[in-house]
């Protein structure tokens, strides 16, 4: 009995920040990012500002709103990964769908023209991604059973983590994110070679029940 006021309390809190979002995207997409204010976010949303900031940093974290759920997946992409599927693998099943999100909502074209045509969302989206490399190479390197701060693992984490950046304004943004996992994977090969098979191409140790 003692749980159910709690659970309503954070169901009201989680309908409140998602309304807040949506009346912000709504905003920015009918006006212009420049062109809305955070007041103007928390009078649609029937809020005030004060409660605006109790769910948000900012402006820019209005847009990115499920920034803490896609560090958890991210995580989950290589903790929970499938028997025998290596972490490159894991990480390039995540990329093509977290990255390329034009297929699962229907304003995804809307955002993603929000972003790319707004500096400061560019910049944020950016960093946003880029700071979960702490946390994903820590996840890479547990997995290995190797130190945290290893180097391997922490430049494999930042390549991952700049591909949404580096396929900014790429006309076929999933074979991009595939060429860069080719990359990744095989290592760097001129343009004019052919492309490399992908079989094996999880080159960091797959799930075994055997070994790490």
């Amino acid at each position: 009995m003692t749980q159910t006021p709690v659970g309503r309390r954070e169901r009201k809190k989680a309908a409140t920040r998602q309304a807040i979002a949506d009346e912000a995207l709504r905003l920015f997409l009918e006006r212009g990012y420049d062109e809305v204010s955070v007041r103007d976010i928390a009078d649609a949303a029937d809020v005030s500002t004060t409660t605006l900031f109790k769910h948000f940093t900012g402006k820019e974290a209005l847009v990115f709103d499920q920034d803490q759920e896609n560090e958890a997946q991210l995580i989950a992409a290589v903790r929970r990964r499938a028997d025998g599927q290596g972490i490159v693998d894991a990480l390039r099943e995540y990329a093509l769908g977290a990255y390329l999100p034009t297929a699962l909502h229907p304003q995804a074209a809307e955002f993603n023209d929000l972003v790319e045509s707004t500096p400061a969302l560019r910049d944020y989206a950016e960093r946003m991604w880029t700071r979960h490399t702490d946390s994903l190479s820590a996840a890479v390197a547990d997995e290995l059973g190797v130190e945290q701060d290893d180097i391997a693992c922490v430049a494999l984490a930042r390549f991952v983590l700049q591909i949404p950046s580096l396929i900014r304004g790429q006309s076929d943004r999933r074979a991009a994110v595939e060429r860069v996992f080719d990359v990744i994977a095989h290592g760097w090969r001129s343009p004019e070679s052919p492309p490399p098979g992908r079989e094996g191409s999880g080159s960091a140790p797959a799930r075994s029940t055997t070994s790490a």
